[in-house]
């Protein structure tokens, strides 16, 4: 039997091994109790929006139902194989290709060897980024800047006292007195500025290397990506000021910076009120912004706060193009700026505020994963006569239901 004609068998054995009785899935899925029946015999075909929500409702990934358990394993396998540039990593090995068109075959007869291959492709992918988030620090984080800085210019300083000493032997004995004891003095300055620099890193080390970015995104996912006291009405620099995690101040300043829009938004559209569209409207932004009335960049944004909608990705930027805040969603590597990201639409949207965009987007290398974009400019601020707007730009990411034929699915690059 072909797998995608498997996928009743699937709901059947979840729901079953949940305790669920079929008319109470049928019921809260909003189908009848026959109608799942033949689904589940797979006599019904079954996909778009009823199959996510009999997935959420079984508490599981839409893909597992539609394409069994071993379908992450196969994608992932591919992704690391499209990923790995082995020539860049061992130039002189003579490495054949990854033998992609096999890759079900050997999820399937060695699935502990394969599930070893992402593992080693996912670490490979995490060191990676460590390199990253150290070189965006030396670029974003003053503080650790700083104390580079003062390292290097001391050493700097003692270095060219010594030549003096080594290369002028007619130093007179005042000036022999004044350069060793400014040697003196300047080694005190490398022993305490190297001393306080080894504190500053080995206070991330559990954590590894973060980014202000990174620290912001980790509180937030901390939290579950809701502040249940700015919902209530809290000041976002009070939740900044007791706010773990932070530490340096540029940090402080990125959490702050999305901590007011979320108090905005909250205010624009209450949770409450939010939850009520998705039960009348379903997850579709532009037809709760019309019946809430509401900017649609503050829809996208508010729907990420959401109960049931965790799986949610979300990317803010200002009008530079500079990404202030990202909410992470499996599977899929958000942008972080630059020129190799323009076709993203969250970029795209600067140029026509008011003009919302939503794409099938996927990535390069993984177009086996497909993602719904939704993006949205509007001004963050009060608009006047005598100056532009200040815009930004927001966009909401979801996985795609189903998998289109690639005709209308736009490649964006991994970053």
């Amino acid at each position: 039997m072909a797998r995608d004609q498997l996928t009743g068998t699937r709901i059947r054995e979840r729901r079953v091994t949940l305790g669920i009785k079929q008319g109470t899935l049928a019921s809260d899925a909003g189908i009848s109790a026959s109608y799942l029946n033949l689904i589940e015999h797979n006599r019904r075909r079954i996909g778009g929006k009823l199959l996510v929500e009999i997935a959420r409702l079984l508490d599981v990934e839409p893909a597992v139902l539609a394409e069994g358990a071993e379908a992450q394993l196969v994608s992932d396998l591919r992704a690391a194989a499209q990923d790995l540039d082995v020539v860049a990593i061992m130039p002189t090995a003579k490495t054949p290709p990854a033998e992609t068109d096999r890759t079900v075959e050997f999820a399937g007869r060695f699935p502990g060897w394969a599930a070893l291959t992402v593992a080693q492709a996912q670490q490979l992918a995490k060191l990676e980024h460590t390199v990253a988030a150290l070189t965006e620090r030396l670029t974003h984080d003053p503080q650790l800047a700083s104390a580079l800085h003062e390292v290097l210019s001391t050493a700097t300083a003692i270095r060219s006292t010594a030549t003096i000493l080594v290369e002028d032997r007619d130093i007179s004995p005042e000036w022999l007195a004044r350069f060793h004891r400014n040697i003196n003095e300047e080694a005190a300055r490398l022993s305490e500025s190297s001393t306080e620099l080894v504190r500053y890193l080995e206070a991330e080390a559990d954590t590894g290397p973060l980014t202000p970015h990174d620290e912001v995104e980790r509180f937030m996912a901390s939290q579950g990506h809701r502040i249940a006291s700015i919902e209530e009405g809290e000041a976002p620099e009070a939740v900044v000021s007791t706010a773990q995690g932070m530490s340096s101040q540029t940090a402080r300043d990125f959490l702050l910076r999305y901590l007011k829009r979320y108090a905005r938004d909250a205010r624009r559209l209450p949770l409450k009120d939010l939850e009520a569209f998705l039960c009348d409207l379903g997850p579709e932004p532009d037809a709760i912004s019309a019946r809430a009335d509401v900017p649609l960049d503050t829809v996208l944004h508010r729907l990420t706060h959401c109960s049931g909608q965790e799986a949610l990705g979300l990317v803010l930027t200002d009008a530079s193009g500079t990404v202030y805040y990202r909410k992470p969603i499996n599977s899929f590597s958000l942008p972080q700026g630059g020129p190799a990201t323009m076709l993203w639409p969250v970029f795209a949207v600067l140029s026509s505020p008011g003009q919302p965009l939503r794409r099938r987007v996927s990535q390069v290398g993984r177009r086996d994963l497909e993602f719904d974009c939704f993006a949205a400019a509007a001004p963050s601020g009060p608009v006047g006569f005598d100056a532009p707007p200040r815009l930004e730009a927001t966009a909401l990411i979801r996985a795609a239901p189903t998998t289109s034929d690639g005709a209308d699915v736009w490649p964006v690059a991994l970053v």
